[in-house]
């Protein structure tokens, strides 16, 4: 049931599996593909009113499906996605009670495209083509009183004189308007979260922090949740740590650590966002002393036949034979509240796991004196 205590949005044990191209006469039949893609493979997360969650990971690693399931674009393959305690799906199908009709869901859950020029018609000038949710949604808004609100969404967003904006064609607006364009857009349904999946990364530097930064002034001024996706863990720390929000790390489908921002960034706990902090040359001053990145392989997995065990055993410099088999949950140190979490063995200082005692994989360095404590200041 749907409540006021709920979390703004609840997903449980989620999954979305993919069907990988099958042929004709397997299709015709009706026979599934056995190695389905997971893109999300089992993530649990909630988002808060007035929350930042910001989602890292190499590409492929299910961070923008993981965004746009939260959001109700992409159906779970398992588990279940809830708003305010309303299943969203079982709100769609009109299973059982529903206590927050689907229109009312969709209107709340809003995107931000990576690329908001191609979601802009062409054909069609500005007040035009953000008068059209307008229309569907709020029908007795009268066309006065809709360029009235469009007009001063634009100036707020630092679109000025309006009038002019207004009257333009896409083609007429910089990459960094045509985003503030479908921030308006977005922000007229007066929704409770909003995914901005990449909705900085075609921008230059200084755009991209202007576009942060009025991204975190509308979500005061709104009271606005935001999932932000992005590849870059300077973007996502920049955003999460100003609006006192999370880095969730994921990895083939599975969320492998989050944390607040500065506490994530100073002690990774997972060897995966040891990785991203390495690679993120403004995150790791010590990065120029370290002879080689702290990963065996390049190379990510299939992730239609992902590894066994933790997925990462088969880059983790770390990797002990007991990760092969046994897959770590994510959980938290038990000082940690619950705020800091991670899927790894390592994090524990107590020896009695088996991670301890097991050997360490062929390719790893059996260099596991060091407890998790030190692991930012010795890239463990």
């Amino acid at each position: 049931m749907s409540g006021s205590n709920a979390p703004l949005l609840q997903l449980e044990d989620v999954q979305v599996h993919f069907e990988q191209n099958q042929g004709l006469l397997d299709r015709f039949v009706g026979k599934r593909s056995e190695n389905a893609v997971k893109a999300v493979d089992g993530v649990s997360l909630n988002l808060e009113k007035n929350d930042v969650v910001a989602l890292v990971g190499e590409s492929g690693c299910g961070k923008t499906t993981l965004g746009k399931t939260a959001v109700g674009l992409q159906r779970p393959t398992g588990g279940s996605v809830k708003y305010r305690g309303q299943d969203i799906w079982k709100a769609k199908d009109k299973k059982g009670d529903v206590d927050i009709p689907y229109k009312d869901i969709r209107r709340s859950l809003q995107i931000i495209h990576q690329d908001p020029g191609s979601s802009l018609n062409p054909n069609k000038t500005i007040m035009k083509s953000l008068q059209a949710p307008l229309k569907k949604w709020q029908p007795g808004l009268s066309a006065e009183d809709r360029r009235t609100r469009i007009l001063g969404m634009l100036e707020h967003v630092g679109m000025a004189p309006p009038d002019d904006y207004a009257n333009r064609f896409p083609h007429q607006l910089s990459g960094g308007e045509k985003q503030r364009t479908a921030l308006v857009r977005a922000l007229l349904m007066n929704p409770d979260v909003i995914l901005a999946d990449e909705a900085v990364s075609a921008l230059d530097v200084s755009l991209r922090v202007d576009t942060m930064d009025l991204l975190l002034n509308l979500q005061d001024e709104f009271d606005t949740s935001f999932i932000f996706v992005s590849h870059n863990l300077s973007n996502a720390r920049y955003l999460a740590q100003r609006a006192g929000g999370r880095i969730g790390v994921m990895y083939l489908g599975r969320l492998v650590e989050i944390g607040p921002a500065e506490e994530l960034l100073q002690n990774p706990r997972h060897p995966y966002t040891q990785v991203l902090r390495w690679a993120t040359a403004d995150l790791d001053p010590d990065k120029a002393k370290a002879s080689k990145p702290p990963v065996r392989a390049v190379d990510i997995p299939d992730p239609s036949n992902p590894p066994s065990g933790c997925r990462f055993h088969t880059r983790c410099p770390k990797a002990h034979e007991v990760c092969v088999h046994e897959n770590p949950n994510l959980v938290s140190r038990p000082d940690d509240s619950d705020v800091h979490s991670a899927s790894c063995f390592r994090q524990f200082p107590e020896r009695e796991h088996e991670y301890w005692n097991s050997p360490p994989l062929e390719g790893v360095e059996d260099a596991d004196t060091t407890l998790p404590d030190d692991s930012h200041a010795n890239g463990d």
